[in-house]
């Protein structure tokens, strides 16, 4: 997480690469049909829910730019338009070639080019965008907000925990009216803000988890209870089906936030993430996060079955974890040449935009 002033945050590249590994995990588990896993499995192990339900490392990323972004830019002056200009750079290149490929794909298969291209467009507000391209569109959003969010935290920092829970009331109205709400919740910035918002207030607040290891640990345990419940009771797709009419939705994404926001404050300010040959390893694959993010969807679903039939049944959700971190180390060095020649050479043009600091 190298940014334009020259700050890198090791522990915070650690993170990403947790996050991306949670979402692969996700999808070679349990492809677009519940295969070879089927969704709604529980494991016996506790913490395998974090890859049963690896979705919510969406959750993760949502939180880590919120903090990240209140690290930078907290107390600073900063030029919105070139804070824009180098997120922009950092996110359309690779994303544009992933929306060319799968453009030739459809080509290729058949399909119609002209719903396609209405996609891309509507991706600007909806999420419509290929291979976990609508999470951009909900980081894009983030950023229109983000001056008005930091303005907030230094005037009146409490009152962003009224935001959150205004946007829990938002969700419980509309699940009254509509039924359901999880769409709303997982697609888009009005269940992710909650995520952001806590990011920053964790950021904001970090002295009190700082150095914290009990609570730190009470907080994961809590959570890590949470996701096995919400496990068992069916998950992403069957609580009890999908879209899901538990009320869960309401109050999920404050959940994901408070939880990883605190989780991620503590590992930033702990004394653990240090050099060293598998933590330089582990941030340059948080380095690569974004292109195993995008690329994955790729290989992942073929990677999956072919596994499945050559190597012998996927049977156990702890087989399907095994084979899930052996496809992940094979993406790394796709992944790499994916940065070197669709990421890398574009950050040589962001422009420096934090201006002054005050205290």
């Amino acid at each position: 997480m190298r940014s334009s002033s020259g700050s890198h945050f090791i522990a915070l590249d650690h993170i990403r690469a947790v996050a991306a590994f949670l979402v692969v995990s996700w999808h070679f588990l349990h492809s677009t049909n519940g295969t070879p896993i089927e969704f709604g499995s529980v494991p016996f192990f506790g913490p395998l829910s974090f890859l049963n339900e690896g979705h919510t490392g969406v959750a993760v990323f949502m939180t880590l730019s919120g903090y990240l972004f209140a690290k930078l830019l907290d107390g600073r002056d900063f030029s919105f338009p070139s804070f824009l200009w180098n997120r922009t750079l950092r996110l359309l290149p690779l994303l544009s070639f992933v929306i060319l490929i799968v453009l030739i794909q459809k080509y290729f298969h058949g399909e119609s080019l002209q719903n396609f291209a209405i996609s891309i467009v509507q991706g600007i507000f909806l999420p419509t965008l290929p291979n976990g391209g609508w999470s951009i569109t909900v980081e894009f959003h983030f950023y229109l907000i983000l001056p008005f969010l930091l303005y907030v935290l230094k005037t009146k920092p409490h009152a962003l925990s009224l935001a959150i829970i205004s946007t829990i009331g938002i969700r419980a109205i509309l699940y009254q009216f509509h039924g359901e709400v999880q769409s709303l919740a997982y697609w888009t910035i009005f269940g992710r803000i909650d995520q952001f918002i806590f990011g920053i207030l964790s950021f904001k607040y970090r002295r009190y988890i700082s150095g914290r290891n009990f609570i730190a640990l009470l907080i994961f345990l809590f959570f890590t209870f949470a996701l096995w419940y919400f496990n068992f009771c069916g998950g992403f797709y069957h609580f009890p089906a999908y879209p899901s009419s538990s009320p869960v939705w309401i109050f999920l994404p404050a959940i994901e936030g408070f939880s990883y926001g605190a989780i991620i404050s503590w590992y930033d300010n702990s004394k653990y993430p240090k050099d060293g040959p598998l933590s330089n390893f582990w941030g340059r694959v948080g380095e690569y996060s974004y292109s195993i993010y995008l690329l994955h969807i790729f290989f992942v679903f073929s990677a999956s079955s072919y596994i499945n039939e050559i190597f012998g049944p996927i049977n156990s959700i702890f087989i399907g974890c095994l084979w899930s971190v052996v496809f992940f180390l094979a993406m790394i060095p796709i992944a790499h040449v994916s940065y070197t020649y669709f990421e890398k050479p574009f950050l040589k043009h962001r422009k420096q935009y934090i201006q002054n600091y005050h205290n």
